[in-house]
């Protein structure tokens, strides 16, 4: 079951996908979070600038709450992470998974505990498992074999670590290939299929110092339909039985992470929060019933569906021009703050703000400034005929996966002479932190 955003008439269907905040006032800019116009932010901090509405994540972090009461809900900040966005969603009552040293740092040096924080990740560094137990983490989720003897080293044979083993269910699920996480040829989490997920499992049961909390799965992103979860449910829940037969183990949580799909543009499907807190529940209480295990606790990890809405990113026009049958429209930022376009085509509804205008609509590709083909933010987009430069375009649903992953970037060094020096440094968590100025 899918929920469509319709584009039915008037200012409610061009704005189905904008914050509900969002009005529109009379002289064509477009106001968000009580009144703030959106041509007034680009003039105070320039552009590109991305804009975040607080309530509208607090809002999407309360309904998911009541949606699965009794459920765990993390919020995923592969999405989208600061400092105020760790401060708004430990307020809203909701964990937090984690998939760097970097996240982990900033999200417990603004005060987030944590035991509420879940550690992600298919490669983790060294660092990364080490600031985890010197931060006290709640689970580290185990994602390949080697992890398993690393981790049980760094806690040492005294310590104490929660874990959750990634496996992967033989499931396609996800708007795009390169987003669908559930199926075994790809490079995330541990096969049932092939038993290399039960033999891992088995490896931690000999590991006194891990406690094994439970089982964890992502299927992908960008899912708009319910059964895909529910197959995992029975798939994840059949592992459960034969852990039980095998080794007498009894679970107590079961993770079916996130990838909640949400509507980019009017009239696209997005996921039915409502129908799939429902069945999900109804086939996990069937599932364990069926193979006579008590019902784990489950946990969800939605990040697009709680940041992707209430983010814009305004843009002022830099060039126009046509080459053949395209105009093209140029603006000021591109694939170094939104690579998703170019990853996998995701496409977006860019609308012209801080002035009416009265041109007849034109389709226009919106590009953004770098030296590559693909650095497209826009493919058909609906404009007024006369944008020109100097105008400002803002993309609404634009709040995840844009400016995230808190990973320093690596240094540059030279050589010369059988000498290396330093040329670039490399980035901190340090200078993520100095950017990050405000709760």
């Amino acid at each position: 079951m899918t929920t469509v955003h319709e584009p039915t008439t008037g200012t409610a269907a061009r704005l189905s996908v904008w914050p509900a905040s969002t009005t529109e006032p009379p002289h064509g800019d477009l106001a968000v979070g009580g009144g703030v116009p959106l041509a007034e932010v680009a003039d105070r901090f320039g552009t590109p600038v991305y804009v975040l509405d607080e309530a509208e994540v607090r809002d999407r972090c309360r309904t998911y709450r009541d949606a699965f009461p009794g459920a765990e809900v993390l919020y995923a900040a592969k999405a989208f992470l600061c400092r105020a966005m760790a401060h708004w969603v430990d307020e809203e009552g909701l964990g937090l998974d984690v998939c760097s040293a970097g996240e982990l740092e900033l999200a417990v040096t603004t005060g987030f505990p944590p035991e509420r924080i879940v550690l992600h990740g298919n490669a983790k560094s060294p660092r990364d498992l080490d600031t985890a137990l010197r931060l006290g983490v709640g689970r580290v989720v185990i994602d390949s074999p080697a992890e398993i003897a690393r981790l049980a080293a760094a806690v040492g044979p005294d310590g104490h670590q929660k874990v959750m083993v990634r496996v992967v269910p033989g499931i396609s699920a996800g708007g795009h290939e390169k987003i669908r996480t559930g199926t075994d040829d790809q490079k995330f989490g541990l096969s049932i299929t092939d038993g290399h997920a039960a033999h891992a499992i088995a490896r931690i049961l000999g590991q006194p110092q891990l406690e094994l909390a439970g089982l964890h799965c992502h299927l992908g992103s960008q899912i708009t339909t319910v059964k895909p979860y529910l197959v995992a449910v029975r798939r994840l829940v059949g592992l459960m039985a034969r852990l039980h037969e095998q080794h007498g183990l009894v679970l107590p949580e079961l993770d079916l992470g996130g990838g909640h799909g949400i509507a980019y543009r009017p009239g696209e499907e997005a996921l039915d929060l409502t129908a799939l807190a429902r069945r999900v529940r109804a086939e996990l209480a069937d599932a364990c019933a069926t193979a006579g295990l008590p019902v784990p606790r489950l946990i969800i990890e939605p990040g697009r569906a709680i940041a992707g809405p209430a983010g814009i990113a305004v843009y002022r026009v830099l060039s126009v021009k046509r080459t053949g049958h395209t105009v093209f429209v140029a603006v000021d930022g591109g694939m170094s703050d939104n690579p998703r376009p170019a990853l996998y085509g995701v496409r977006y509804a860019p609308r012209l703000i801080g002035r009416r205008s009265t041109a007849a609509p034109a389709r226009a590709t919106v590009v953004g400034r770098h030296c590559e083909a693909g650095d497209v933010l826009a493919a058909d987009a609906d404009l007024p005929a006369d944008v020109r430069p100097g105008d400002l375009l803002a993309v609404p649903v634009a709040g995840a996966y844009h400016l995230s992953n808190l990973v320093g970037r690596p240094p540059v060094v030279a050589v010369r002479d059988g000498l290396a020096r330093l040329l670039v440094r490399r980035e901190s968590l340090e200078d993520i932190r100095r950017r990050d100025v405000g709760l």
